[in-house]
């Protein structure tokens, strides 16, 4: 697990500890000590810590022109026991939207397990960026992950799933990524993501 790093061939255009704007400025990463872990694993140091436990995250890009950020996950994603979602939705993204970010990709790969609890904080974070022509989108997600978010009916507040799937993400550049994304979420009958 110690060996997964953030993505980081965006790092010439955006480092989230560098953006003023951003809830990890002025974070600091160890580049060589290990600090953090999940459960009895530590993980790389670059992953940045938000209140959970168990799940990680790295702000890899933010537009605040264009209102959106992609966010890459590590670990376990638990809302029935720790509420992660609490933790992503007042320490994360509340600051974000404060800033005018909106519209949210998520990069889920390395979510290794879902834990579900209440949908709340889903609705509220959901119903908040639809105000704002937004959207959350989860892509890449494990299948038994995804199983688990269907059982909790997270399916009616983002966005997951068949064809968000196998989005092959890091040939693009951030700003065509997002561009692919929001034109499917917008008219998914007409246009193709990456693959």
């Amino acid at each position: 697990m110690h060996t997964i790093e953030p993505f980081y061939n965006w790092r010439d255009r955006y480092i989230t500890s560098q953006d003023e704007r951003s809830p990890f400025y002025d974070y600091q990463n160890s580049e060589f000590e290990f600090t953090h872990k999940i459960y009895n694993y530590l993980i790389h140091p670059q992953w940045d810590a938000f209140g959970s436990p168990t799940l990680y995250m790295k702000v890899i890009y933010a537009d605040y022109d264009i209102g959106f950020a992609i966010i890459e996950l590590l670990g376990e994603w638990n809302d029935c026991i720790q509420n992660d979602v609490m933790f992503i939705k007042r320490d994360v993204a509340d600051l974000m939207m404060e800033q005018g970010v909106f519209k949210y990709i998520i990069i889920g790969e390395n979510v290794l397990n879902f834990h579900g609890g209440d949908d709340d904080y889903y609705q509220e974070w959901a119903e908040e960026v639809r105000d704002e022509d937004g959207w959350i989108c989860l892509i890449n997600l494990r299948d038994h992950v995804i199983e688990e978010m269907v059982e909790t009916n997270l399916q009616f507040h983002v966005h997951f799933d068949a064809p968000f799937n196998d989005v092959n993400w890091r040939p693009y550049k951030p700003q065509l990524l997002f561009q692919k994304i929001d034109e499917y979420i917008q008219n998914p009958t007409r246009f193709i993501l990456p693959h």
